[in-house]
């Protein structure tokens, strides 16, 4: 199947700060042509990280170059820990200082750390400049590319420090895909199947029936993941663009996840997706227990799991994790607890998530309690 017949668009509508996320294979050589119309000057600056410059910068140099734009390119460290105040005031002086203008435009060419990181320098330099997400990881192609939340880590937690700043134009070349190692795919995979379990039963079951293909390489299966998890975020974004409600959705497993992330130190232990899939499925059995969901979905979110080969639960995590209580602390540090009161998603069933703060305390620390105790008798 040619190029042109995979490619895909999906529109995110917000008014005069309406863009396009173009989906398919070989848009990085497109890149100078699809961006050129945004720019009153042919010139970009493009904030990296040092594993997708080495792989994709030369390809993308080539692009922008086709359509006549300069590219000046800076790379940080890959990994989370590039995510802080350090690299971001490294960034953002060096936007200044590469002269980036208020009507020029900053491409964000990475994963998620560095789209959440350029989107929110481009938000703050000079009050606010464009920017275009280029995202390589599956990861970010289906998420954290798409809805214009940006912002870096604290000591605090993740995410706490940021704004919101729509892209301009989100340009997710399938291709890339590619080089990804398969732990670093099948972490993104977490978010794809979570856009299932939150709001489309037909699409998990679809995702049961092709994960495996899609895992595999199947281009096609590729598009069609991506495109449909992506035009699930817009619309839910376009219904609650600053997270006042519907958004928080999309919010399934990241509870527990950031809990766990914070827990082992923002580190390789753990990647944002293994940690989405593990909250997932704890997500699922808190709603079993809390009588929501029968006792076959939490299990068919195991499985589907178990199948594509990744975490789905606590004793998958090496190294030493704090107690339940010590996780339930993380949790009251996440961006949903509203009046000191924690916000869970859970689920009716596969394909349709609720938000709630009516969870007692000691359901969640029983819950941990035993993810922790089967954890320790496997270690």
């Amino acid at each position: 199947m040619s190029q042109a017949v995979l490619e895909r668009r999906v529109h995110v509508p917000l008014g005069e700060r309406a863009y396009d996320v173009v989906i398919g294979p070989g848009l990085l050589a497109q890149a100078g042509e699809r961006i050129l119309p945004l720019l009153k000057r042919p010139r970009v600056a493009v904030l990296s990280d040092e594993t997708v410059a080495a792989l994709h910068l030369d390809t993308l140099r080539a692009g922008l170059a086709a359509a006549g734009i300069e590219m000046e390119a800076l790379a940080l460290p890959p990994g989370e820990a590039t995510k802080g105040w350090p690299q971001f005031t490294r960034a953002v002086e060096w936007l200044l200082e590469t002269r980036v203008e208020r009507n020029d435009v900053v491409i964000a060419f990475g994963g998620g750390v560095i789209g959440d990181l350029a989107g929110f320098a481009a938000a703050v330099l000079r009050r606010g400049v464009r920017f275009v997400q280029i995202p390589t990881s599956l990861l970010a192609q289906v998420d954290s590319s798409v809805g214009g939340k940006t912002g870096i880590n604290a000591p605090q937690g993740k995410n706490l420090i940021g704004a919101f700043h729509q892209p301009s134009l989100v340009l997710a070349d399938t291709e890339v895909l590619g080089t990804l190692t398969q732990r670093d795919f099948l972490a993104g995979y977490g978010e794809v199947a979570k856009y299932g379990l939150l709001g489309d039963a037909e699409f998990f079951s679809w995702l049961e029936t092709h994960g495996p293909s899609l895992a595999g390489g199947d281009m096609a299966a590729r598009v069609e993941a991506v495109t449909r998890s992506v035009q699930m975020k817009a619309d839910i974004v376009a219904r609650d663009e600053t997270e006042q409600g519907d958004r928080a959705l999309l919010n399934l497993g990241h509870t527990f996840c950031h809990a766990l992330e914070a827990a082992t130190g923002y580190s390789d232990r753990l990647l944002h997706g293994e940690g989405v899939a593990i909250g997932c499925a704890l997500a699922f059995e808190l709603s079993y227990r809390l009588g929501l969901v029968s006792q076959e979905e939490p299990s068919r979110v195991r499985e589907h799991l178990a199948a594509m080969g990744m975490k789905k639960d606590l004793a998958d995590i090496p190294g030493d994790l704090p107690d339940a209580d010590a996780l339930l602390d993380l949790m009251g540090q996440d961006k949903k607890v509203v009046d000191g009161q924690l916000r869970f998603i859970l689920a009716r069933c596969i394909g349709d998530a609720f938000v709630t703060a009516d969870v007692p305390p000691e359901a969640v620390r029983d819950l941990l309690n035993e993810a922790l105790s089967a954890r320790n008798q496997n270690s």
